[in-house]
């Protein structure tokens, strides 16, 4: 494992190295012509889970290389190194040791049309499905090829197949996946998006097919903006189940204050939760991270969130009330707050905290970030 100062120097080496990137004539120029960037982010985790605590201090190193362009082709390489700092005997916190490729795929543009070959971020929508829990040391990358087309207007249409989950456990899970969607921003009053996704890993018994709808806009109202969302899936899993999803947002924004209440609802049939592996799980139902798998009685989550922006650092309130769907079991609530500043272009600092109350069941669970970032 390397130390901090080698990666520093050598951070510092090659960035120093790149220069200024013009249209490519040939391999050499491609490779010659391309950028650099590295970047760190070094966070202290402290976790208490019924009133016992463990804390880890990592670091997170990346460097990241991305060729010219040469005849619509063009190649990127990213690493990762996550290094714990101090002792490495910690439970519960999901930022282990490791070095791994986070990125490595060969691109090419024509048209209206961009295909990637190779280890690759996949985001799809607010990752809700499909997403790169780019919160943790270790990102979620995938072995993929996709294909972007915006031919049509206003449309944007995806495809993907996956062969690896480069999960943020440093686990790689063989895939045979399809993913489907297609977005249109035409509307005056929003945009919607249809998705197809058929997530097959390499145990068949976990295959799930996914097919939703997804509305999502705005409206100026005076001095304000009226935000809207809503959207259903429906899913059907290989072991006989078919629950559902659904969510419901709306929001106003006036003066600099953004207030959403949201009401989300992953449903159970025949004990089996309506389960997202693919997401961005820790956006979703409170970041204390107690509902990452879907209850067997499922669950319903309403929610509020205020935010706004005071001399430049920002400020997030958010508070879950969570209760069982089939049931109505109490199953806790969750108050959380962020509160982060970036220092120009390079620099950022942020305080996170999440404290999740027990209901009928669950652990009372204490969560807290301290995080400092750099990218050159």
């Amino acid at each position: 494992m390397s130390t901090l100062p080698s990666k520093l120097l050598l951070a510092a080496a090659v960035t120093a190295a790149t220069p200024t990137a013009f249209a490519a004539e040939s391999i050499a120029e491609a490779f010659q012509n391309g950028s650099t960037s590295v970047s760190f982010r070094l966070r202290f985790e402290d976790v208490d889970v019924g009133g016992v605590s463990n804390d880890a201090l990592t670091l997170k190193s990346r460097l990241t290389y991305k060729t010219d362009t040469l005849n619509g082709f063009s190649a990127l390489f990213e690493v990762d190194d996550t290094t714990v700092l101090g002792d490495e005997d910690y439970t519960g916190i999901a930022d282990s040791e490791y070095t791994d490729v986070n990125q490595a795929y060969l691109a090419y543009s024509a048209a209206d049309t961009t295909v990637k070959f190779g280890r690759q971020r996949i985001l799809l929508d607010n990752q809700r499905f499909v997403g790169g829990v780019g919160f943790r040391q270790n990102e979620q990358t995938y072995d993929a090829l996709t294909l972007t087309n915006k031919s049509l207007p206003d449309t944007t249409l995806f495809y993907g197949y996956i062969s690896e989950v480069n999960n943020i456990f440093a686990v790689d899970a063989k895939h045979e996946t399809h993913l489907l969607n297609a977005k249109y921003t035409g509307l005056p009053f929003g945009s919607v998006t249809g998705y197809y996704y058929q997530i097959e890993p390499d145990s068949a018994a976990d295959s799930i097919d996914t097919f939703g709808v997804r509305f999502t806009g705005s409206q100026p109202a005076g001095d304000a903006k009226l935000l809207y969302t809503a959207e259903y899936a429906t899913q059907d899993q290989n072991n006989g189940s078919k629950p559902d999803y659904y969510v419901l947002e709306g929001g106003v924004s006036v003066s600099g204050v953004t207030a959403k209440l949201g009401y989300e609802v992953l449903e159970s049939d025949n004990g089996v939760g309506f389960n997202t592996p693919l997401a961005t799980k820790h956006k979703f139902q409170g970041w204390a991270d107690k509902f990452l798998g879907t209850p067997g009685t499922g669950i319903e989550d309403l929610y509020l969130t205020v935010g706004t922006k005071v001399a430049g650092v920002k400020l997030l309130a958010v508070y879950h009330d969570f209760e069982a769907e089939t049931t109505s079991a109490d199953l806790g609530s969750e108050f959380g707050f962020v509160v982060a500043k970036k220092f120009g272009k390079n620099y950022g600092l942020s305080l996170k905290y999440a404290d999740y109350s027990a209901g009928d069941t669950g652990v009372d669970t204490d969560k807290l970030w301290l995080t400092a970032t750099a990218k050159f």
